[in-house]
Parts: C-alpha cells; structure tokens; sequence
C-alpha cells in the first residue's frame, strides 16, 4: 500500500507534469501556463488563506468572438481547469475528481489580453471539494469574472 501524498510531494514541477498529462487534448490547446500552486500557507498570510493555483490563459484570437472579446466557453474552461490544479494542491498531488457544479458569474469582457485564474479550495473533503476562481485580465488586474464549483472527488 503507497503512502498518502503529502503536500511536499506536489510541488511546481508536479503540477506542470499533470496540467500536460491529465486534460483533454482541446483544454491543451487553450495553452494555459502555471504561475504559481500554494499549497503551504505562506509567511504573512491573511487568516483567510486557502490552498490554491494561478494559472494563466494566453490571448488568442481563436478563444474571441466578433471585436476580440475572449469567449465565455473558454473563460469557463480556464476556470475549471485552475480549480483541478487548485484542488490537487490542496490535496498533495493528483486525484480524480468530476466537475459537479460551475456558477460563473461575468463581470466584464476580457478584450486582446491574457486572462490569470486565481483558483482557490474553499473546503477538501473525502468525497466532495468545493472552490471559488477570480478571473481577471491581465492587462489591467480587474476582475472579469467570479466562479464557485463544486468536485466529486472520486
């Protein structure tokens, strides 16, 4: 029987390995980056502080529709995607999981940027995980959209 993994098992390195190997081939082709996983709560925190992953989803004008605006489809993606990565920090490396629920709220579109995903684990449990994801643009750090999900993990 394999040892739980602890969060020291899931660092950078790890969380760049299964953000290549697990998605699908079209999340792939969002060609979405990883800033930055926590899975420690850093010196200084805030009391509030959660688990979590930034990742980052590049311009592209595939991802727009009419004026570039970046599409809804693709923003929804990135969110769940970044919530996976988030979890599995939380969790100290990869476990399956299934998306159960995604509310996204828009605040305002994205146009020609880049967009980070802050995802953060609001509770890890056994059988269920739930999060919050701020979307903002890069070109300006204003928030454009706001995501709660929930995770049956598996």
């Amino acid at each position: 029987m394999t040892a739980e993994p602890t969060t020291a098992d899931f660092d950078f390195d790890a969380a760049k390995r299964v953000l290549g190997d697990v998605f699908a081939p079209w999340v792939l082709d969002l060609g979405l980056t990883l800033d930055r996983i926590e899975t420690a709560r850093p010196p200084g925190a805030a009391a509030g502080w959660q688990p979590g992953a930034v990742l980052r989803m590049p311009f592209s004008e595939r991802l727009c529709r009419l004026g570039g605006i970046v599409c809804g489809q693709a923003l929804m993606a990135l969110s769940d995607t970044s919530m996976v990565m988030a979890i599995l920090a939380a969790s100290g490396g990869y476990r399956p999981m299934t998306t159960v629920d995604q509310t996204t709220h828009f605040l305002k579109a994205v146009v020609s940027s880049d967009v980070l995903a802050d995802a953060r684990v609001v509770r890890l449990g056994r059988t269920m995980s739930f999060g919050r994801v701020t979307l903002t643009s890069a070109n300006d750090g204003k928030p454009v959209a706001m995501v709660s999900s929930a995770f049956a993990m598996l």
